[in-house]
């Protein structure tokens, strides 16, 4: 039996979850850049820049998730953010049903890459290669590596020069996302350089709010709760995830990404792919660790490469599809 005072707490519910500054029933609808960034008006005036950013609609769910807290103590806030990633999680199957996971690539790195560092170029060119050859991208929709991965799905289906003319307009509007112009940047890029064949899926987090979910990405999967991103991330790249240098987060991606595979979690194993041999071996050597762990039984079902080589990645990836005979 449900009391007066009860009914009195429900009524309050239905309250907050109007006035939360975030839908909370999406209705199986993901995101996109148009609708993450309503409000903001970019402008050459730094002040009013920031002034817009930060009425735009990601800005004041940022806002709204930081004033209640990362874990939120008030059951009603806690059971919006509830609803809302659980009609994310909806939107995100139907995504799913229309684009076959096993050809969903992941790229995972450093969101502190540069605009300016060689490695975003080579991420950018790698992921354009792979959006035309039949793949889809998928990031952690952030700035940095991730940031290169969508925009090269992003320019698929154009030149490579294209490609980098469009970093080097990037680049000299903004090198990293803490600059003013990173999303306006951006914004310009995608007004010049239309995308309607192409798309690619981002799957970021208010947890990491104080990274801008990148432009680029066509369908945009935003998370409250990052234990449940960082565990989406992993399962719908099927196809096979490429690790380029990271710090942390990327850290705990490989490891997570190895159990699932050494247990065949999903019913098989698919590629871990390290770019950078150097750093996988010198910098942070989990390259080696990992092999060894793999020799001594620890670890099983790896499918482990190590390369610079970008077209040795493009043929790893497309062997691993002829022998589940998604290509011929």
């Amino acid at each position: 039996m449900i009391s007066n005072p009860d009914y009195n707490r429900m009524e309050g519910l239905v309250e907050w979850l109007k006035a939360v500054p975030y839908e909370v029933l999406r209705h199986g609808r993901l995101y996109d850049a148009e609708e993450l960034y309503r409000g903001y008006v970019p402008s050459p005036d730094e002040t009013e820049d920031r002034a817009s950013f930060a009425n735009c609609y990601d800005s004041r769910v940022y806002k709204h998730f930081m004033d209640y807290g990362k874990i939120a103590m008030e059951v009603k806030e806690s059971l919006a953010r509830t609803f809302h990633d659980h009609g994310i999680h909806v939107a995100l199957k139907s995504f799913l049903a229309e684009h076959n996971p096993r050809r969903c690539i992941g790229i995972m790195g450093g969101h502190a890459i540069l605009r300016t560092d060689p490695m975003f170029t080579t991420v950018t060119l790698l992921s354009k290669h792979l959006t035309e050859d039949g793949f889809f991208m998928v990031s952690g929709g952030g700035p940095g590596a991730m940031e290169a991965t969508h925009l090269g799905a992003w320019m698929a289906g154009r030149t490579d020069d294209e490609a980098r003319e469009v970093i080097a307009t990037l680049a000299a509007a903004a090198t990293s996302f803490k600059d003013t112009a990173w999303v306006s940047s951006a914004l310009d890029v995608m007004r010049r350089y239309p995308q309607t064949q192409y798309v690619s899926l981002g799957i970021p987090t208010w947890l990491y709010g104080h990274e801008p979910s990148t432009p680029f990405a066509t369908h945009i999967a935003k998370y409250f709760v990052n234990s449940v991103r960082e565990d989406t991330i992993l399962t719908v790249a099927f196809g096979g995830i490429i690790y380029t240098p990271g710090s942390a987060g990327t850290l705990q991606e490989i490891f997570q990404n190895a159990v699932q595979n050494h247990y065949l979690t999903f019913g098989f194993a698919s590629p871990m792919i390290f770019m950078g041999r150097r750093f996988w071996t010198d910098d942070v050597p989990v390259y080696p660790m990992i092999q060894q762990m793999e020799e001594k039984g620890r670890y099983k079902n790896l499918l482990l490469t190590l390369t610079d080589d970008p077209a040795e990645i493009e043929q790893v990836l497309k062997d691993f599809q002829k022998r589940f005979h998604i290509i011929k």
